[in-house]
């Protein structure tokens, strides 16, 4: 027995000393990011996010940090990343440095595209501080997600997400509670045109608000980082004074993927949040876990994108505004994703079977004309075009889109735009140096590395909206927001299916034309999580009729609307179903403007 004590008593010294030698350093967390972006898109399938080296073609500067060391001595250095265009072998390359000085091995250049950590030979530390450091060799979307330094002979960090999970919050000392935001009559989660409205709407019937955004600025498409215009009219609508907080967002037309990014107002857009006293904001914060009770939520946990702090954000209620339906779908919400057959809505416009189709996701660009002949490299990792196809123009719109049902947009999201950026880098390498009379003194001047996204989930209420709905022009007694769009379905265009079947990246689209109709209320709620709002492209809708509500000027006015709801919720101490059901009048009056409520 003594024998065994002493043994055990060895083991569990080896585990601390090994749990006390792992140096975990997660690259979003550099001190320096250099000329590295942050990505977080992929949060939901990686449970981190990581950086990327995206110079269009040009290496940019290194990132960098300090890094603290138990001891001096050698090390097993552990690098998780991926090839993502291993077509054989693709163009992210870097190298990491310590001290200034290269390892050995260069990275991104593996021919797989998993992500997965990579051996990256001992290292020598001499001292208990080191600067780390990544080199980009390419210009073209190198990426890591962490670097991990040990001393435990035979170590290998775990690769299973689960267990990296697990591992990735024990080293980051993510097990204990997170910090507390504080208690919030309102929490909405998603800062695009939609949560904004929000935020802003409940902020100033009086109720505390908590605005969370997984990105640095507000705006979602229509920020600086993708560049979409706002679409929808608010002058044709049936309430004259519901579309006031939209028209505060609108920073005019700018067309879509304009290279200047001033022109989309992300410096206007958050002075304006944060003027609202009432309004606690949340930049940089992805929310991935949703705490509840039975049907009600009682909490969100964001983790900031930079920084892995976590936050816990209680609330009376909470409103879904991330497109993507993330509360909701973490909430337990019934949802749908992807288009219903004929059978099961009766829409001329369905398909006769249902499916995963959705919308695709965008990421534009745009070149300029520049005073000298500029170069740009062949790409013969990247999507390849001839004479007999290519795409001639000099900046990008709506059209190029991926997705289609051949990606899923959760899940797939990174996959969906690095396709997108493949087509991209290879389309303007042909035209650099095929059609150099045209493009010669052209250069590249703006790729979105974020992806502008359509369709996925959509949230479902006490009413789906469907084809006849829009078309018939039904007038329901909870009719709210106005919406003009047309019923804009897209799908592949023929010509790039003839040439990338099964793999396009530009779409098509026939407009159906509506008549001025009203959105209900109750699609603007969650049908079985009880203190559940939704605002946005992930309201209560089907495919057909999701075709003309999800344009933004009109998802801006669905937060304006939620705003004045919650503000009932918390005046009548009840639920978002029982606004429809008793105090459906009042809401009304107050989307009218007959009524100047007084503060909850």
């Amino acid at each position: 027995m003594k024998i065994n004590l002493t043994l055990l008593l060895s083991l569990l010294l080896c585990v601390q000393l090994s749990a006390q030698n792992h140096v975990f350093v997660e690259t979003e967390s550099f001190g320096d990011k250099g000329g590295w972006v942050i990505d977080q898109q992929s949060y939901a399938v990686m449970g981190s996010s990581y950086i990327m080296a995206h110079g269009m073609g040009r290496p940019v500067k290194d990132a960098s940090t300090t890094v603290k060391f138990p001891k001096p001595g050698k090390y097993r250095m552990w690098v998780r990343t991926k090839d993502w265009a291993p077509f054989p072998k693709g163009p992210g390359k870097f190298q990491v440095l310590i001290d200034g000085k290269a390892t050995n091995q260069v990275f991104g250049e593996s021919g797989s595209d998993e992500w997965k950590w990579y051996d990256g030979g001992d290292v020598d530390i001499r001292g208990t501080e080191a600067k780390l450091a990544l080199k980009d060799l390419t210009g073209f979307n190198g990426r890591c997600d962490a670097i991990l330094f040990t001393n435990t002979p035979k170590f290998t960090p775990p690769n299973k997400p689960e267990e990296l999970t697990t591992f990735r919050k024990k080293q980051l000392n993510l097990t204990d509670k997170p910090k507390e935001a504080g208690q919030f009559d309102l929490v909405v989660v998603g800062g695009g045109i939609a949560g904004t409205c929000n935020a802003i709407s409940a902020s100033r019937m009086g109720l505390k608000v908590a605005l969370i955004q997984d990105r640095p600025v507000l705006g979602g498409n229509n920020s600086s980082e993708i560049r979409v215009h706002l679409m929808g009219d608010i002058d044709k609508n049936h309430y004259p004074k519901l579309g006031r907080i939209v028209r505060e967002m609108d920073n005019g037309d700018p067309g879509n993927g304009n290279p200047d990014a001033k022109e989309y107002g992300d410096a206007r857009k958050l002075a304006i949040v944060r003027a609202e006293s009432n309004i606690s904001l949340f930049l940089n914060t992805y929310v991935y876990k949703v705490e509840k009770e039975q049907d009600i939520i009682t909490a969100v946990v964001g983790r900031d994108i930079a920084t892995n702090q976590e936050i816990r954000f209680s609330g009376s209620f909470f409103s879904d505004c991330t497109g993507d339906g993330t509360v909701g779908f973490l909430a337990g919400a019934d949802f749908r994703m992807g288009r219903e057959s004929k059978a099961e809505t009766g829409e001329s416009l369905a398909g006769d079977k249902s499916d995963d189709f959705t919308l695709g996701t965008s990421n534009l660009w745009a070149s300029l004309e520049r005073d000298t002949v500029s170069s740009f490299p062949e790409t013969p990792w990247a999507i390849q075009f001839s004479d007999e196809y290519h795409i001639d123009k000099d900046k990008a719109d709506w059209e190029w889109e991926t997705g289609f049902g051949n990606f899923n947009t959760i899940t797939q999201a990174e996959q969906i735009r690095d396709h997108n950026l493949r087509a991209i880098y290879g389309n303007w390498s042909y035209l650099k140096n095929q059609k150099k009379a045209k493009y010669a003194k052209r250069e590249l001047a703006w790729v979105a590395y974020i992806g502008g996204k359509r369709e996925s989930r959509r949230l479902m209420g006490d009413h789906v909206l469907n084809q006849m709905d829009i078309q018939e022009g039904k007038f329901y007694p909870d009719g709210t927001v106005t919406a003009t769009w047309t019923i804009d379905l897209h799908f592949p265009d023929p010509k790039n299916s003839k040439y990338f079947e099964g793999q396009e990246f530009f779409a098509g689209t026939k407009h159906i034309k509506v008549a001025p109709y009203t959105i209900p209320y109750r699609c603007l709620y969650s049908k079985n999580i009880q203190n559940l709002f939704m605002a946005g492209r992930n309201i209560s809708t089907t495919h057909v009729a999701f075709g003309s509500t999800r344009v933004m000027r009109t998802c801006g006015m669905m937060g304006e609307v939620v705003g004045f709801a919650a503000y009932l919720t918390k005046k009548y101490k009840t639920t978002p179903r029982g606004i429809y059901q008793d105090h459906l009048p009042e809401l009304m009056a107050i989307i009218k403007g007959e009524s100047a409520p007084a503060q909850p």
